[in-house]
């Protein structure tokens, strides 16, 4: 049994989640391109092969609360011998944080996203993804675990029932700008009854965020893939552009 959820997923969201949420009246929009430079050559599944596939994805975030907000994604895909851009699907994703007044040791939230993929592009067409997360900075280093549940309504892992898709970043501030770690990012299988190794979705690489702005946020990395299940090589690049909904002070001459 492969992971399809955990599979359909990194092909479009190749991110770490930390768990600070969007402020409110303020609007994150974020480009995620990850082109897939040595992929499946074969169907698998029934999802068409990837090799050299280029998924888009774009992904807006609302700040409502304090500690709640809500984003939305728009999956698209160019796979080779096709010409342009494919729609794949949608999802939405709201998100809640343990507000900085109660003072814990960790930062603390947990998303919900759930939506609709294409079967030629994803085997569950209909998913969920319960995703927790828990992070720490501390001085130079950074820390997020996410350790994700998925669930698949419509699709072969429906019956496998909750699945574990564990994701990992460790960063190292070089200086204020500049941040370098490594990402990973697992697919287990079902918590019943986990896949065999040569089965599991296990990828990690080295990834560089860059920090030009308070509005702007960049991510750029590579990831590798551990067993033949992964694909082997998947290049990613995250844009983000924050924009603010505040009403600006007049200026008093």
């Amino acid at each position: 049994m492969t992971c399809s959820c955990a599979i359909a997923q990194n092909n479009y969201e190749i991110q770490v989640y930390g768990s600070e949420t969007q402020a409110p009246r303020t609007m994150m929009i974020e480009s995620h391109s990850n082109v897939t430079v040595m992929g499946f050559k074969q169907d698998q599944n029934g999802v068409i092969a990837d090799d050299l596939a280029w998924h888009e994805t774009i992904e807006v975030t609302q700040g409502i609360t304090p500690w709640f907000e809500i984003g939305a994604y728009l999956f698209m895909s160019a796979n080779r011998g096709q010409y342009g851009l494919t729609y794949v699907g949608d999802h939405i994703r709201p998100r809640f944080r343990a507000p900085v007044s109660w003072h814990w040791p960790v930062g603390v939230s947990i998303s919900f996203e759930a939506g609709y993929q294409k079967r030629r592009y994803s085997a569950d067409i209909w998913t969920l993804e319960i995703r927790p997360i828990i992070d720490k900075e501390y001085k130079w280093f950074y820390i997020s675990f996410n350790p994700a549940l998925d669930y698949a309504f419509v699709g072969p892992d429906h019956n496998a029932g909750l699945q574990f898709s564990p994701a990992v970043k460790l960063q190292f501030q070089v200086c204020k700008q500049v941040g370098i770690g490594v990402e990973y990012y697992g697919g287990i299988g079902s918590i019943k009854a986990p896949a065999a190794p040569s089965q599991q979705f296990q990828q990690i690489g080295p990834a560089i965020d860059l920090d030009v702005s308070a509005d702007y946020e960049i991510n750029v990395g590579y990831m590798f893939g551990l067993t033949p299940a992964t694909e082997r090589g998947i290049v990613k690049l995250i844009l983000g552009r924050r924009v603010s909904w505040k009403k600006r002070k007049a200026i008093i001459n």
